[in-house]
C-alpha cells in the first residue's frame, strides 16, 4: 500500500465518509444522553401535580424543602469526601517525593520587570500604583558643623598635659 499513492478524489471520498460516520455517532450519543437524562429524571423526580388548595400547596412546599435539605446534605458529604481525598492525594505525593530522594529544582528564568509592572501584576490592573522610589526617600539636609579652631587652644592643652603635672591635672579634673 505504501508503493501506491491514493488519488485526491479517493482521499476526499474517504474523508467525507468518515465525517458522515462521525456525525451519525455524535447524533446517536446525543439521543442516548437525552434518553438517559429523561430516565434519571423519571426515577428520581416524580411528576409535579399542583394541588388546588392552600393546605396541599403548603404540604408540597414542605416536602420539597425536605428534599432540598437531603440533597444539600448529600452534596456537602460528597464535597467533604472529595476534599479529604484531595488532601490524602497531596500527602501521598509529598511522601512519594520524599521517598524518591532529592528534589530536582527546576531552572527558573530570570525575568526583567520594573517595580511598577511587578506591583501591577501582584495587585491587579485595577490598582494604579506608581513606584517612584526617589519621592519616598527622606530629604536630608547636610548641616555643616562649624568648629572653632584656635591655634593657641590646642597648644595650651598639650602644654598643660605634658609631664607629671599634666597627668595629675587630668585625673583631678575628672570628677
Amino acid at each position: 500500500m505504501s508503493d501506491k499513492k491514493m488519488s485526491s478524489s479517493r482521499r476526499q471520498h474517504l474523508k467525507s465518509l468518515m465525517l458522515q460516520i462521525a456525525q451519525w455517532v455524535i447524533e446517536a450519543e446525543a439521543i442516548q444522553a437525552e434518553e438517559e437524562k429523561n430516565r434519571y429524571m423519571d426515577e428520581n423526580v416524580p411528576s409535579l401535580s399542583v394541588p388546588g388548595s392552600m393546605q396541599e400547596l403548603q404540604d408540597l412546599c414542605k416536602k420539597l424543602h425536605q428534599q432540598i435539605d437531603t440533597v444539600d446534605e448529600q452534596r456537602y458529604d460528597t464535597q467533604s469526601k472529595v476534599a479529604k481525598s484531595d488532601k490524602e492525594i497531596e500527602d501521598l505525593k509529598i511522601k512519594l517525593q520524599d521517598l524518591k530522594g532529592k528534589f530536582k529544582k527546576p531552572v527558573l528564568k530570570r525575568v526583567r520587570m520594573s517595580a511598577d509592572a511587578m506591583l501591577q501584576a501582584l495587585l491587579g490592573s485595577k490598582h494604579k500604583v506608581s513606584m517612584d522610589l526617589r519621592s519616598n526617600l527622606k530629604q536630608v539636609k547636610k548641616e555643616v558643623k562649624e568648629e572653632v579652631k584656635d591655634a593657641a587652644d590646642w597648644r595650651k592643652n598639650i602644654e598643660d598635659k605634658a609631664g607629671m603635672d599634666g597627668r595629675k591635672k587630668m585625673f583631678e579634673s575628672d570628677p
